[in-house]
């Protein structure tokens, strides 16, 4: 399409350059911009452009144009406005969607811009009206409509305005009253609310009272009294009449029309596909409710005029007020356009470039304007950041069948493609302790197993009343949080489950689970010691990528190797996962290009292999949509512009962000509901509503209201107040509207939670952080530890054990440098040790793993006092010994009195050898000092310092309450 200077109006010199709202005024057929401080006011008697930027994660500009038309404006007019909105599209290149918007049937898009309201005022500034003076307040009446966005109407101040199905707002001098029709719906309530806080500020300075009156309740209260006082008194409402304004226009099966000078003639065809729309011409696709314009990429202005005058002839020819029409360009039609079509490929070719807006920009360069916003801007480059604390403590299971396998803390990063896990993570939130329950899925495990997985962790979550954030997360596809929950992460090929075993014997598939003797290729990715992993592939040379590191081994034989565009953190992070896949073996590091010939026979010889790291899916722009799903079949609706005040305790709503997806449940939600919450994302998934080419194996996030997880919060202006208040969404918003403030649950605040893991200047020094980071093998990696404790055990690590390789482990120890003596350090790590202790015993919490909770139990201890200078060879033996005597001191004091000492092994309540004549509330009192302290990971005093509920969900999780 070519553009001229004629093409462009002086006031569009300049627009959409920047994200935000820009609005125009028809004044004698010319577009004249609107001050801001007037953004929000229409009046009835004009027409007005509206233009909304928004800025997307890609670094591009989108532009959404509407023409807004007042119920009193002129034929004249409006056209002008239809007119100028064409003109804008150009001036902008040609690709924005534009909506024709009718005084009390505008778009939800349109409305959202305005939240929560528009209320048009009358006079305007054509055809004689003047606009209308303020006076003094007179009574006005309102009906509300609308669940996610408010239609308000004024309606004259009478009774027989009053019906039951809608909610109408009464505005006196002194008092706003809210009447609810009894058929409506909590949440229209509850959105009605907010216009009400609206009329408040904006009509009252915010000084005025405000009442709910319930249809129904008759002369229940005073105010239910005062409100009727205004009509006469009580008296039975009359049934709602059927007017225009309610008449629905029924949307009948598409017809397009081809728009051929000025004329729209029907096209012939038995079905409506893509190949029907000719880019040099302008079409009609008339549905009813809503009329659609195409107009081509290689029509002209002038044309894409006539096609939009026909389009607003037909609606007026056919009488139907309510119809919007909506026009969009060739290349970038909307979804609701395509989704009209039995056929739409997913790319087009459609020659799309900035011809049109590199013309526009050049225009106004030589006017000396600034054309930045004309121009595509760069994607700012930023490193995911996972959005939550990863200093709590981790808990992971192998499905095996129908049961699952707890894994000891060793082997609980060290994954199997082959099976199926899952994983409970517990962190400190902003005032309570937050769950993540999560199952990752193999690529090649059994469905058998996939369901099993499912199943297991949605009943965790309801044995915690939904109060856990619960996580699906395939192979392949895992975020950012589960890559730093677990920090170091190995996937290795096969699998040990039965399951899995069986399905390769019946399929008689070879067996290829990993063997540590055998032949197996790592490729190594990550950004840092945080988050690193190793994935298993073919070990043949067309798996290497010059952007990545690799091992490689064969029984004893260690190679790495190192692609050309790789980086010394790159290096750094391959042999920090060589000292996990094979310690104490030296690698023979290979350059890519300088390989010996025995790396290529390893691989099998040399092969062609790809040079550029495979983009992973990347964030999108996120979209909140409200979700209806029954008898199977999911209906969502988009809510645009959308805020934390969208979200209704009533209902499920679905958080798009194209990589991953949120599915939000409010409170009160059904039990039957929440359980489906699961199923209504994977069918989200898979219908793609927005035709985004959405991965049906994307990871798919429940979170329940009252516990959403910082990740999830981020795409909001969050108030944690809001979510954790009392009652329904009504309730709720009448107490801020009539307090100004939130009723909440009572909860015991906790300790500020740390800043989230990732690689930036807001990650807390190492030396900070609660969990062992530590990657040698004869490093015992325990969670939920004091630093304290962590540096202690890295104090008496074998350094001989270490890949000689290696970078020096990444822990600060707590001793001076220059005292090199092993009873100084001994005695410095014991002081740092007993002071964490004593200060700042670690939280109670249900997912707590203590150390002495392995595969094969641990060997039950009778006396409270061993030998306090045994030398056994285990790490922790030596970190027992060190603080023996100080928990023997304990030991006897509680000896005194009369207290009897009991194994752990004989104590829990599924022992096969339990004890007799106890009191079976207090299990805990009878270990000794020394058990008591090594299962629950502190001594008895700080543990019953912890509150109630906290003591009996770590006991819980030692089976022994």
């Amino acid at each position: 399409m070519a553009v001229s200077m004629r093409d462009l109006d002086p006031a569009f010199q300049g627009a959409g350059q920047k994200a935000g709202i820009e609005i125009w005024r028809i004044e004698n057929f010319r577009p004249v911009p609107v001050p801001k401080s007037s953004y929000g006011k229409f009046f009835t008697g004009d027409s007005y452009v509206i233009l909304k930027t928004t800025a997307l994660k890609s670094g591009a500009l989108r532009h959404d144009i509407h023409y807004w038309l007042g119920k009193d404006t002129s034929q004249d007019e409006a056209g002008a406005a239809a007119v100028k909105t064409v003109e804008l599209d150009a001036a902008l290149g040609g690709r924005a969607v534009q909506y024709r918007e009718v005084q009390g049937h505008e778009t939800e898009k349109f409305l959202s811009y305005f939240k929560p309201c528009i209320i048009p005022q009358e006079g305007g500034v054509a055809s004689g009206f003047k606009h209308v003076q303020e006076e003094e307040h007179k009574i006005r009446m309102f009906v509300c409509r609308g669940k996610h966005v408010v239609h308000v109407k004024e309606v004259p101040f009478a009774r027989s305005s009053l019906n039951h199905d809608d909610i109408f707002i009464l505005d006196t001098k002194s008092k706003i009253f809210q009447f609810n029709g009894s058929n409506s719906s909590i949440q229209e309530r509850a959105k009605a609310l907010e216009v009400v806080q609206y009329i408040k500020d904006t009509y009252h300075d915010g000084k005025c009272e405000v009442a709910a009156i319930e249809d129904g309740k008759l002369m229940a209260d005073a105010e239910t009294g005062e409100f009727w006082g205004f009509f006469g008194g009580f008296a039975p409402l009359p049934r709602k009449t059927a007017s225009d304004e309610d008449r629905t226009v029924q949307s009948h099966t598409a017809k397009l029309l081809s728009v051929e000078k000025g004329q729209a003639k029907p096209v012939d065809a038995d079905s409506l596909t893509r190949e029907l729309l000719d880019t040099n011409k302008c079409y009609i696709l008339d549905c009813g409710l809503e009329v659609f314009v195409w107009m081509g990429r290689n029509t002209s202005l002038d044309e894409r005029k006539t096609a939009s005058g026909a389009a607003e002839e037909l609606i007026r020819g056919s009488d139907r007020p309510k119809s919007q029409i909506i026009r969009v360009i060739e290349g970038f039609e909307t979804v609701v356009f395509k989704s009209k079509f039995e056929s739409w490929p997913q790319t087009t070719n459609v020659a799309v470039t900035e011809d049109g807006r590199s013309k526009v920009a050049a225009l106004l360069r030589r006017q000396g304007l600034n054309v930045k916003g004309l121009a595509k801007a760069a994607p700012a480059k930023e490193e995911p950041q996972p959005y939550i604390d990863c200093t709590g403590n981790l808990q992971v299971w192998r499905v095996n069948g129908q049961e699952k396998v707890l894994l000891p803390a060793s082997d609980q990063s060290k994954f199997y493609s082959g099976d199926c896990y899952i994983f409970q993570y517990s962190y400190p939130g902003e005032d309570k302790e937050e769950y993540l329950i999560g199952t990752w899925i193999g690529k090649q495990s059994v469905e058998d197993e996939r369901v099993s997985a499912v199943s297991s962790a949605t009943k965790m979550v309801e044995s915690m009343k939904f109060q856990a954030t619960q996580a699906c997360i395939h192979e392949g596809n895992e975020p950012i949080q589960f890559f730093s929950i677990f920090q170091s992460f190995i996937v290795f090929k096969g699998g040990l489950s039965d399951g899995y075993k069986n399905y390769i014997a019946e399929k008689e598939i070879p067996e290829g689970t990993y063997t540590e003797d055998g032949l197996a290729l790592f490729r190594v990715q990550g950004s840092g010691p945080d988050n690193m992993q190793a994935i298993q592939v073919e070990a043949v040379a067309s798996s290497l990528n010059s952007s990545y590191c690799y091992i490689l081994h064969s029984g004893s034989t260690v190679f790495t190797w190192a692609g050309n565009l790789t980086s010394p953190d790159d290096h750094e992070l391959v042999e920090r996962q060589l000292d996990i896949i094979k310690p104490n073996l030296q690698s023979k590091p290979q350059k890519e290009g300088s390989e010996s010939e025995q790396f290529w026979e390893l691989l099998g010889g040399k092969s062609e292999y790809p040079s550029q790291k495979t983009a992973r899916e990347p964030e999108g722009d996120p979209h909140l949509f409200s979700c209806t799903f029954s008898k199977g079949n999911l209906k969502v609706t988009e809510i645009y512009n959308f805020t934390q005040d969208d979200l209704m305790t009533e209902d499920i709503f679905i958080l798009d962000c194209h990589s991953d997806i949120f599915v939000w449940v409010g409170q009160q939600v059904d039990t039957k509901n929440k359980l489906q919450a699961l199923t209504i994302g994977q069918k989200f998934l898979e219908h793609d509503f927005l035709l985004e080419k959405l991965s049906r194996e994307a990871p798919i996030y429940i979170v329940m209201e009252g516990s959403e997880p910082p990740f999830f919060t981020r795409f909001f202006s969050w108030d944690s107040a809001k979510s954790s208040m009392h009652g329904n969404s009504f309730q709720r918003k009448l107490t801020i509207v009539k307090t100004g403030g939130t009723s909440t649950v009572d909860k015991p605040k906790r300790r500020t939670p740390v800043s989230y893991g990732g690689r930036s200047s807001s990650v807390p020094d190492r030396s900070q952080r609660s969990r062992s980071m530590s990657f040698s093998p004869e490093r015992v990696r325990v969670r939920g530890r004091s630093p304290a404790f962590n540096a202690l055990a890295a104090a008496f690590e074998n350094p001989n054990a270490r890949n000689l390789s290696t970078p020096p482990p990444v822990v600060k120890k707590l001793y001076p440098k220059s005292v090199t003596p092993d009873s100084a350090k001994k005695s410095a790590a014991i002081a740092a040790l007993t002071a964490s202790f004593e200060k700042q015993p670690p939280p109670a919490r249900e997912t707590i793993i203590p150390r002495s909770v392995k595969v094969s139990p641990p060997t039950p201890k009778t006396t409270p006092t061993p030998e306090p200078n045994s030398k056994e060879n285990s790490m922790s033996s030596k970190l027992e010994s060190l603080t023996i005597q100080e928990d023997a001191k304990e030991g006897e004091a509680e000896d005194e009195e009369g207290l009897p000492i009991y194994p752990y092994e004989r104590l829990k309540i599924t022992s096969t050898d339990p004890v007799s004549e106890i009191d079976v509330t207090k299990r805990e009192t009878y270990l000794s000092s020394e058990e008591f302290k090594e299962k629950f990971g502190m001594k008895k005093d700080a543990f019953y310092k912890l509150p109630k509920w906290k003591q009996n969900k770590l006991k819980m999780a030692l089976q022994l309450f």
